[in-house]
């Protein structure tokens, strides 16, 4: 095994175990806040510097330039730059020398506050005898730490250490050691505290539980945690149904990207869940979301652009929309933009190319869960659908 086979340098760590399935459907004084806060932003400008040497984005690549620059934000203890200046450390050119036992020290002082890059990176120097004596135990407790914050990396180097995912995880040890991180107020390990309440891994199924620590983290701006909060107010899991409350966290989610909750503001605007209906502002989130590639709502605006809603009727930027969801896969953009070419609506009529899509269309469908009984009536259904302006 190369022996950086298995490390990364990330700007940012996801830090996700999973998310909720896609497509379903709702889950000190000021002036001394001010001075840390001007001081966090101090470090993360440093970081920052250091991550564009290290990438060679704008300028040169140079890992002594970038060493120099993490190691002013690593020395104040900032993680991301410890993991950067470890990184460095391990795999030395560009002007900088190559030193193992530094490149352990700094990934062990990111790793022991949480990174779990870091978790994962000192987890394959213990794996490959990188800079510490080769330690099949130590490896795969980094690794499982890194693993249960959701770092893909991990999940597969405890796979190379002969171990599935499953077999390697220690679920009541990793729900340990994520309840000390979170009790300390790390977001991450709060969202995926949440998750192993929510499914029942490594704790007792504890719904109201995994409400809890998805709040904490979502009080801290953690998108995901911001999501599943939504979808547990929307299906009441673990708190009363409250449509309301729902979108409130799927706003909160949406206005940080998630095409998922944009798609589902989208969906909350145009039926009028927990608000009122408004066709336009249904739009507006349907189109963030389609623009981020999300299918559905590549499909929903093709639909609001075929019927007027929202936005002014026009063939065209329907077909386009559509056509962006066919080619992902979404039955019923295929079949829709079959009946564009067959119609030659927002493009030119073409019967080969109509009955393409909507072979694909069919394929699709029997491969997918059947909410019609039979190919003919769901195939009526959409053709239906698709010759009246108001579906």
């Amino acid at each position: 095994m190369a022996e950086n086979e298995n490390h990364s340098l990330i700007v940012r760590p996801v830090g996700a175990v999973e998310k909720a399935a896609p497509g379903v459907k709702r889950i000190l004084s000021g002036m001394v806040t001010d001075t840390l806060a001007i001081a966090n932003a101090q470090l993360e400008s440093w970081y920052k510097e250091g991550v564009r040497h290290y990438h060679g984005k704008g300028v040169l690549k140079n890992y002594s330039e970038a060493a120099k620059w993490f190691r002013k934000a690593a020395e104040q203890g900032h993680k991301f730059a410890q993991t950067g200046l470890g990184a460095c450390y391990e795999k030395g050119g560009h002007g900088f020398s190559k030193e193992y036992s530094q490149a352990v020290k700094w990934y062990r002082k990111a790793a022991e506050q949480g990174e779990a890059y870091a978790q994962n990176n000192i987890g394959a120097c213990y794996a490959n005898g990188i800079g510490v004596p080769m330690n099949r135990t130590e490896a795969v407790k980094w690794y499982r730490m890194a693993a249960v914050q959701g770092n893909e990396l991990a999940k597969t180097n405890l796979g190379l250490l002969n171990e599935t995912w499953k077999e390697a995880l220690d679920y009541s040890e990793a729900v340990e050691s994520l309840r000390k991180m979170a009790e300390q107020g790390y977001a991450p390990a709060q969202y995926n505290l949440g998750v192993f309440y929510a499914k029942g891994e490594g704790v007792s199924k504890d719904e109201v539980e995994a409400v809890k620590w998805y709040r904490k983290a979502a009080g801290q701006n953690h998108v995901e945690a911001q999501y599943n909060l939504g979808v547990c107010y929307e299906g009441g899991n673990g708190v009363t149904v409250d449509e309301v409350e729902a979108v409130k966290w799927y706003r909160k989610a949406a206005e940080q990207n998630h095409a998922e909750a944009q798609y589902i503001m989208g969906d909350c605007y145009e039926s009028g869940e927990g608000v009122e209906v408004d066709e336009v502002e249904a739009v507006k989130w349907y189109r963030k979301a389609a623009e981020q590639n999300h299918a559905q709502a590549q499909y929903q605006l093709g639909d609001c652009y075929r019927r007027g809603q929202g936005v002014p009727q026009n063939m065209v930027e329907a077909a386009q929309w559509y056509r962006k969801a066919a080619e992902q896969g979404d039955a019923d953009a295929q079949y829709k933009l079959g009946l564009c070419y067959e119609d030659g609506r927002g493009v030119v009529k073409d019967m080969v190319e109509a009955e393409k899509w909507k072979d694909k269309a069919r394929e699709k469908w029997i491969e997918s869960d059947k909410l019609y009984p039979s190919l003919a009536e769901w195939s009526e259904s959409r053709h239906r659908e698709f010759q009246s302006p108001k579906h």
